[in-house]
């Protein structure tokens, strides 16, 4: 059966196949990395916004932790991450109901040559920052080469594929790759771009709370205190209000948000109304912590909002740069030993499924039993250095359901005696000869991840292995983050449905030793590389989906990550006065949808 997905997808196939041609080489309303935009030029709204929606009102959020930053585009300090997305435009904006399309916002056109070589976006001459200074090609190019050089890691690997970048005309500018790139020209429309005059004399890598951002984008910092809350206000003035991309977004007229210490005092100021809205990971404290008096009384509405997105993955994070996690036969024990089963009917009420691979729950995952086809053909070449599982099939271990999970355990022992392991007196020793020990890193405030790392210490330590759970704080937990200064660590990787260039930041071999990257596991295999690259040079949705799925089965057989569950709907208690419309985006809850087409009824 046609998913949603491929009928949105095959659908703008088949107005043209690939972005080529003459056509393309022509100023455009948006871009898609396979065939034409589905919104035509014309376009009044996008489909999942209200464009009646009134303007007014306010939304308070919760965090957990603090920050010490405004800046969220260099390494540099910890940063409220709503901050890149509701106080900085792009170039060009995000549809979120299409996997692979974008339209203009501060560019009115953008035209991509024939063989990708090069992009080309042409600004609105009403464009203008938040100090009402025109949105500039200088600012363009200074954000482009700043962001690209020095920004944050997240920003750096597509910039080396970039080889120069110059204004060719008073309100146009072009980039131009090194090699001919089909999704690159999307990656530097959805740069941030900022006000240059504003860095004159300041350095840009260590600006912390001393720079409030002049900003291009619907909300302005108003005001803030370190590590308590931060408010953004909507700018009445902003320039692209009535711009179809916008209308129905960005109407409540302040976002608030509130830091707290940990999960519990959050909640806690949830249902004492200091926060207007909660989104709860939990199925388990979903169905038994939201029957508080403002819900009954109807003061507070839960949401369940579906999704097609891939579940991504969450969990535990070993890091294969430590000698403990070079062997993915110990790797395979850590998973093996996780009893998910106990855990999910513990901390779940046992609904939330466990995460198989990294883009299960989408159309993109790995299918189940050999690999076939496409697949098969793709990852033939590689396979004398594919781990057990890649071709034949990898699946996750399910567990007796019970806290000492006998078979998980036992095939624990298995591997790691397969490894080179022995237990001597009790104590898990390694090939070398000394006991067994590593710490995982935690970031406090999150009561969940604290259960679960409680349980899963103890098996642990049931196999005869020393475990330090070690919590610090969001500044500590990013600093040894970003240096890889963890043996495990909890992170989470958020997967789209246009898995592109991103991919090398996750896991490619130019950010294995990349501080501050995403490749927190120290990935580095070549097919891993390939596979992305398949990706990014397919001529077809069969090949481009066939490659992903290859790499779903690379990723997952390299065992790098111990998973946790996903949730395949977002569940949302919020303010009754905060509404959203009917139409949900396929990516659901996501980046862009709330406070993005939220409003607030009187």
């Amino acid at each position: 059966m046609t998913t949603p997905f491929f009928a949105r997808l095959a659908g703008a196939m088949a107005l043209s196949v690939v972005l080529s041609g003459a056509g393309m080489a022509q100023p455009m309303h948006g871009i898609a990395m396979y065939g034409a935009p589905a919104l035509p030029p014309d376009f009044t709204h996008l489909p999942y916004a209200n464009p009646d929606a009134p303007t007014g009102g306010r939304i308070v959020t919760g965090e957990t932790g603090s920050f010490d930053s405004l800046n969220p585009h260099i390494r540099e300090g910890s940063v409220p991450w709503q901050l890149r997305l509701l106080a900085y435009e792009s170039l060009l904006g995000r549809s979120w109901d299409e996997p692979f399309t974008l339209y203009g916002l501060l560019a009115e056109s953008v035209a991509v040559a024939p063989d990708h070589a090069w992009v080309e976006f042409t600004l609105r001459p009403e464009a203008r920052f938040s100090d009402d200074s025109p949105v500039s090609v200088d600012d363009v190019i200074w954000s482009m080469e700043t962001l690209g050089t020095i920004g944050h890691p997240r920003y750096l690997n597509a910039w080396t594929r970039v080889s120069g970048i110059a204004a060719v005309g008073e309100r146009t500018v072009r980039i131009t790759f090194s090699e001919p790139d089909r999704e690159l020209a999307m990656i530097m429309g959805l740069r941030p771009i900022l006000k240059a005059g504003q860095w004159d004399g300041v350095d840009f890598t260590q600006s912390g709370l001393n720079v409030i951002p002049i900003a291009s984008a619907p909300y302005v910092v108003d005001e803030f205190e370190a590590g308590r809350f931060v408010s953004l206000r909507r700018n009445p003035d902003y320039w692209g209000r009535d711009l179809p991309f916008r209308r129905g977004t960005n109407v409540i007229d302040e976002v608030r948000m509130e830091f707290f210490a940990d999960g519990t005092a959050m909640f806690e100021a949830f249902t004492a109304g200091i926060l207007s809205t909660m989104r709860e990971t939990s199925a388990q404290a979903w169905a038994t912590n939201y029957d508080f008096p403002r819900v009954r009384s109807g003061e507070v509405l839960l949401a369940e909002v579906p999704h097609q997105r891939p579940s991504g993955m969450t969990g535990l994070v070993m890091n294969t740069r430590q000698a403990a996690f070079a062997d993915w036969q110990v790797r395979e024990a850590m998973i093996q030993a996780f009893p998910a089963e106990f855990i999910n009917q513990t901390l779940n009420g046992g609904v939330d499924p466990r995460i198989t691979s990294y883009f299960a729950n989408s159309p993109l995952s790995m299918q189940p039993g050999p690999a076939e086809g496409r697949v098969a053909e793709f990852l033939a070449p590689f396979a004398a250095d594919l781990l057990p599982g890649t071709l034949e099939g990898y699946v996750m271990p399910v567990s007796d359901g019970t806290e000492r999970n006998r078979g998980g355990i036992a095939a624990a022992l298995a591997a790691l005696e397969a490894a080179g392991y022995t237990v001597q007196n009790g104590v898990m020793t390694t090939p070398e000869g000394t006991p067994f020990a590593f710490e995982i890193l935690l970031q406090t405030g999150s009561a969940e991840n604290d259960a679960i790392l409680n349980i899963y210490s103890e098996a642990l330590t049931r196999l005869g292995i020393a475990v330090d759970v070690t919590r610090v704080d969001a500044a500590q937990f990013r600093e040894r983050r970003d240096a890889f200064d963890f043996d495990m660590v909890y992170e989470r990787y958020g997967l789209s449905l246009s898995p592109g260039n991103e991919q090398y930041s996750y896991w490619g071999c130019d950010t294995r030793d990349t501080q501050g990257s995403r490749n927190l596991m120290g990935a580095c295999h070549p097919a891993i590389e390939a596979m992305i690259g398949r990706m990014l040079t397919s001529d077809s949705q069969d090949d481009y989906v066939a490659a992903v799925r290859a790499l779903d089965r690379v990723l997952t057989a390299q065992r790098y990550v111990v998973p946790f569950f996903h949730n395949p709907v977002s569940r949302i208690a919020h303010s009754a006065e905060l509404r959203f419309p009917d139409v949900i985006p396929i990516y659901g809850d996501w980046i862009g949808w709330q406070p993005d087409v939220w409003w607030v009824q009187p």
